[in-house]
């Protein structure tokens, strides 16, 4: 095989709790992490040597600081592997947006190169390997429905979420999940998310068990100091949506509707506002199959 083309998902979190600071500064949370629609796409070919990442946005670093070379060279090291790769990037998912875009990219560069070089590695391993390059890596290529605990890492694949349409929306702002963590008082949460409710409610295929047990203790710091935020949470409910919710650490906020006709409705009124500067109407998306 000398060129191969894999997609990688876009995710937002069903329910993000922080359980505490640990004292090396990361966070111990329990999330439960959805795959959508939303993709880029990475078309990986074999070179002689090195790694050469090429783009189609200019909000794209192609140096070593990008995930996805960071994950080539990983790759490369870990499995001696003496050749060299191409990588070219189309980017659909909007960065920085808490949909885990870099991250999923990551994931997709080490599938792709398991499949490039016939590595033959397992998912389980590529998971293992995945941490040292973001807590978010190990969900992204495992993908579907999962329960994450630990800073992320530790993961149980659920059942696929019931049929619905997700629509999502990115304002025109960039915010920093390092300040949203260290702005979090996660010793004074004083309500946390009942995600072991929402993963029995997936378990049964329960739609509505799980949009009632929606929520991100994370919005606590983000909605305030990003007032848009909070915008369109109640811009989606107004239009349609049966519960909305920020992803990650945000800024991108998603509403979930039951019936197609609303969610285009409410999607084309959306595109027409200046709240959001990207809108997608996607469903969720099941684990990718290699």
């Amino acid at each position: 095989m000398k060129e191969y083309l894999i997609k990688a998902y876009a995710k937002v979190n069903l329910g993000l709790d922080v359980v505490r600071r640990l004292p090396n500064g990361y966070h111990q949370v329990k999330m439960v992490m959805q795959s959508v629609g939303i993709c880029d796409e990475l078309i990986l070919e074999k070179l002689e040597s090195g790694i050469v990442l090429t783009a189609d946005s200019r909000e794209v670093p192609l140096d070593g600081t990008n995930l996805i070379h960071r994950a080539a060279r990983l790759m490369q090291k870990e499995y001696g592997i003496g050749e060299g790769v191409r990588i070219h990037l189309r980017k659909n998912i909007p960065v920085a947006a808490g949909m885990a875009g870099g991250s999923t990219d990551a994931a997709a560069a080490m599938r792709g190169m398991n499949q490039l070089f016939g590595l033959n590695v397992p998912v389980e391993r590529l998971m293992e390997l995945g941490v040292a390059i973001g807590a978010d890596v190990p969900y992204c290529i495992l993908g579907g429905t999962a329960l994450a605990e630990g800073i992320g890492e530790k993961l149980t694949a659920l059942r696929p979420m019931p049929d619905c349409f997700i629509l999502a929306a990115k304002p025109e702002i960039s915010v920093s999940t390092k300040y949203v963590y260290e702005h979090l008082d996660a010793e004074g949460i004083a309500h946390h998310p009942d995600i072991h409710g929402m993963v029995e409610a997936i378990g049964e295929g329960n739609l509505p068990g799980i949009l009632e047990r929606m929520e991100n203790v994370l919005e606590a710091v983000t909605v305030p100091t990003w007032p848009v935020v909070g915008m369109l949470k109640d811009r989606m409910l107004a239009l349609g949506a049966e519960r909305s919710l920020m992803s990650g650490s945000g800024p991108t906020v998603f509403g979930i509707f039951t019936g197609k006709e609303k969610a285009e409705a409410a999607c084309e009124q959306l595109r027409k506002e200046n709240l959001a500067k990207q809108v997608f109407l996607t469903v969720p998306v099941g684990a990718p199959q290699v």
